[in-house]
């Protein structure tokens, strides 16, 4: 499955992690320690708050617990991992249908999306989005295409997807990323973030346009 690292709660007595859901949103797993049955909520994107499933249990997984499970794995990076079993748990097969999706699995097992988050990830295990658009933002003011773009008043979205894939092809060496698979990167490193992944560079590429047209 695609899920971040197991943290531990403190609201309840429970470890929890955020998974990849097959419908494509960030999920929140919830795994007391006195039971087996599992807490399951979708992260609703528009408000940040967690969507709790209907055949959960909200006395013994409380609205707070997921939010503390997103706030304790909100900027942790996607990886493959096996599926977890605490102590004394029965297998949950409800946990393991979420494997198949082909094109989420290509995605977090790139080359490319490896390499961002062994680049930007700190010290704690934490995706550095500051990091990561500093440096993005850092190489579109010394490119010289990008540069050309502005001057043509290219859109933003068209510059940034430019920015995008060049670094990504730098960090690996691919030549052959297409925009969609750098596309499917950057959705893939948004699930996990606070906030819009690339917000910053964003701002910065409005500033470079604006500043162009005088």
């Amino acid at each position: 499955m695609i899920r971040t690292k197991i943290v531990e709660l403190s609201t309840i007595e429970a470890a929890a992690y955020r998974q990849k859901l097959k419908n494509g949103k960030s999920g929140v797993v919830i795994l007391r320690y006195d039971m087996a049955q599992p807490g399951l909520a979708s992260l609703n994107r528009a408000t940040g708050e967690p969507d709790v499933s209907a055949n959960t249990n909200l006395e013994l997984f409380p609205i707070a617990a997921f939010k503390e499970a997103l706030e304790l794995t909100s900027g942790m990076p996607y990886s493959r991992r096996g599926a977890v079993k605490l102590s004394g748990m029965r297998e949950n097969p409800a946990l393991e249908e979420e494997e198949e999706a082909p094109e989420a699995l290509a995605t977090v097992n790139s080359a490319e999306y490896e390499a961002v988050v062994k680049a930007y990830t700190n010290k704690k295990g934490d995706l550095s989005y500051d990091l990561l658009n500093k440096d993005f933002i850092q190489f579109a003011r010394s490119s010289k295409i990008v540069a050309d773009m502005v001057a043509s008043q290219a859109s933003v979205d068209e510059i940034r997807d430019h920015v995008v894939k060049v670094k990504l092809e730098s960090l690996t060496g691919n030549r052959e990323l297409t925009v969609a698979q750098a596309q499917r990167i950057v959705e893939m490193l948004d699930e996990v973030s606070p906030r819009y992944v690339f917000r910053e560079l964003n701002d910065e590429i409005r500033k470079m346009l604006s500043h162009a047209k005088g």
